[in-house]
């Protein structure tokens, strides 16, 4: 599978993928928001295998992806949406950037691109996602993408010594559909 827009490549994941993913994860401000506290090789090279191990579904409910930069082909993160099980009517994203490459709207341009391959290829009702609260850029990406804030979860993760509110989001297929067409 491959999804292009105009900056980037969303493909599929290969094993060759693992030290970019390393490079990334091992960064304090990835770790930030995450209950790891360090990545190894060994940690990231499951971590892409369980993407490709996804790859192998049939029928296929878990699309994650990795985003690359069109112009470089550098790898800069993944990002996805994934079903609970086979004709689900509905489905959550997740992305995740290298920290340098955050604040240039490629979360957003990649997310956006699985919400409407969720509601066009999946045919989905409802694509949600979730966020920690504290993570104002990750909000940010929630609320560009349309998704309305469906509530706040408090002390709902519990990691690196404390309790996080994590915040739900949701966006529906009309709702979608409404704003992605032109005026």
């Amino acid at each position: 599978m491959r999804l292009e827009t105009d900056r980037l490549v969303l493909r599929e994941f290969t094993a060759r993928d693992v030290p970019a993913v390393l490079a990334y994860q091992v960064d304090p401000r990835y770790l930030r928001f995450y209950p790891w506290t360090q990545r190894t090789r060994q940690d990231v090279a499951e971590f892409v295998q369980m993407f490709i191990s996804q790859q192998k579904q049939r029928p296929r409910t878990k699309f994650q992806l990795a985003v690359e930069l069109k112009e470089t082909r550098q790898l800069i993160g993944n990002c996805g949406i994934r079903m609970a099980f086979a004709n689900a009517h509905q489905a959550d994203i997740g992305y995740e950037l290298a920290p340098e490459q955050w604040g240039c709207g490629y979360a957003t341009e990649a997310a956006r691109t699985m919400l409407r391959f969720g509601f066009t290829e999946l045919g989905v009702h409802r694509i949600w996602s979730w966020c920690i609260a504290e993570n104002t850029g990750s909000v940010r990406v929630l609320e560009k993408l349309g998704m309305r804030l469906e509530g706040r979860l408090r002390d709902n993760e519990y990691f690196k010594g404390r309790w996080w509110d994590t915040l739900q989001f949701a966006i529906l297929e009309h709702e979608w559909r409404a704003q992605s067409s032109p005026v």
